[in-house]
Parts: structure tokens; C-alpha cells; sequence
């Protein structure tokens, strides 16, 4: 009989800030794994014991002081992928990869958090803009590599809304940071050439508006509903068929402390 493993996504913004969250988060979408992006937390003082009592035995973090790190927890046991690139060689601990012991076989897991590229959409005059774009110049590079492995997941923050109802006005944010058509092109061509499927977008239609991340700076953010799809789930073609559901936490938002991202979750029928 095929068994469910339920994988989470979530930018934590802070993960001793919101560490109480985690609880919520379990109790909510009880995931078998959850990987976490803006950790903002050194190895050293990661929250292993509080993240252990949630039942989350496995668990790896990289990470650094004040910014980006990700971090997974998980039910399951892996393995950590040690081989995998330093991205611009930065070290700024943007991606974590692991092998999953997962039902009927191994899983390969990749974590990423990519740059969000700053506020202005040109790469001559903004650095954070061009990291972005190099960034992804790079993990697509990697990803061709990749592509005929069988079993690979991709979950993150991708600081990009790809599709036009992945943002409330495709029209008004067309050049603005994380909708701008040259990072569509380049998160594309690392779709494209990594082979990976949008679990997500699997079972919500395109023309159906998805958001997983609302501003900070709307204080009423559920009545204006501006809200960007930032964070992704992305299987290998031959998981495809494994799909069973997915959902988008959007209820998180509105927790007390809450990250201006929700969790995302997908569940494979393995």
C-alpha cells in the first residue's frame, strides 16, 4: 500500500523569534518533513531541543548571525548532502540538500532560500539584483546535472511569482522585484532544465490567484488581499503521479508574531 509523505515549505523569518509557531504549524499540517528558510540563527544556537520535543528527530540547519539559513526537520531519516555547491561563493547558507529514507526508496530533498534581489530591478545598479540573477544563472547550471536523478523535491522560498495570478496585479508589478519578466525567463530555464514539475500549480489551475506571502506593510493585509505566490514546491516528473494534495496555510499569517510567509505544504502517495 502506497504511504503518505507530507513535505512543508515555510519562510520562518526568525526561528527562535517563532519558535512557538512551530507547534501550531504541526498541529495544523502535521508534516513529515518541514523545511524552514530565514532561520537568521548560527548552528550553534539553533533550537534543536525545542524543535526535538515536536517530534522532529532528524534534523539539519545551516546558518548564520541576523540573516538567510535554512534548516530541515524531519520524522524520517536522511542523509545530509554534503557534495552540494556554495552558491556565488557566498557561504550566505541559502540551500541544504538531503537524501530521504523515505517510503520506496530514496528521496532526494533540496532546501533553498534564493536572494530577493533588493528594490530595484537592474543589475547594473543593484548588487542584491545581481546576485539574484546570478544566483540563478547558477542553480540552473547545477540543476541540468540533476535532472535524470529519479525521486528529487525542491521546496523554498524562490523570492519569485512566476505566473500572472501568482500576484494580485500582474499588470502593477511587472517591475517590481520577484515579478519582473527576467526572473520569470530564469526560473523557467531552472524549471525547464531541472526537469521539475510545480506540485503546486498541479492541482490549482493557473487562472486561479494563489498567494503565500502578504507584506508586513499592509496592515490590513486579508481585506486588500495583495499577496505574492513566493514560496514553491517542485517534484521530478516521475513523482508526478505521486501527488496527492497540497495547501497553502494561509491561516499562519494571522498568528500572533506571524512571518509575512505561510506554509506550504504537499503530500506524496509513496
Amino acid at each position: 500500500m502506497p504511504k503518505p509523505l507530507r513535505i512543508a515549505t515555510w519562510n520562518i523569518n526568525s526561528v527562535r523569534l517563532r519558535l512557538p509557531l512551530l507547534k501550531e504549524l504541526d498541529a495544523a499540517l502535521a508534516p513529515d518533513v518541514l523545511c524552514l528558510q530565514e532561520t537568521k540563527c548560527p548552528d550553534e544556537h539553533f533550537p534543536l531541543e525545542g524543535i526535538e520535543a515536536l517530534g522532529f528527530r532528524h534534523v539539519a540547519a545551516k546558518g548564520m548571525k541576523g540573516y538567510n539559513g535554512v534548516a530541515i526537520l524531519s520524522r524520517i531519516p536522511f542523509a545530509l548532502r554534503e557534495q552540494d555547491p556554495d552558491w556565488c561563493e557566498k557561504g550566505d547558507c541559502r540551500h541544504l540538500g538531503v537524501t530521504l529514507d523515505a517510503p520506496g526508496g530514496p528521496v532526494e530533498l533540496h532546501d533553498f532560500y534564493v536572494p530577493a534581489g533588493g528594490d530595484v530591478p537592474d543589475p547594473a545598479v543593484n548588487p542584491k539584483f545581481h546576485h539574484k540573477l546570478n544566483f540563478l544563472r547558477e542553480v540552473t547550471a547545477w540543476g541540468e546535472t540533476r535532472a535524470a536523478a529519479p525521486r528529487r523535491v525542491l521546496v523554498g522560498d524562490l523570492n519569485i511569482a512566476p505566473l500572472e495570478h501568482d500576484v494580485w496585479s500582474h499588470r502593477q508589478l511587472l517591475d517590481v522585484v520577484s515579478h519582473t519578466p527576467v526572473e520569470v525567463e530564469a526560473m523557467g530555464r531552472w524549471m525547464e532544465k531541472g526537469e521539475w514539475v510545480d506540485a503546486v500549480r498541479h492541482f490549482v489551475p493557473a487562472e486561479q490567484k494563489l498567494y503565500s506571502w502578504w507584506s508586513y506593510r499592509n496592515r490590513d493585509w486579508a481585506a486588500s488581499d495583495r499577496g505574492r505566490r513566493l514560496d514553491h514546491v517542485w517534484v521530478s516528473p516521475d513523482l508526478q503521479g505521486r501527488l496527492a494534495r497540497q495547501h497553502v496555510h494561509k491561516p499562519a499569517r494571522a498568528w500572533t508574531q506571524a512571518s509575512d510567509h505561510v506554509p506550504v505544504l504537499v503530500e506524496l502517495s509513496l
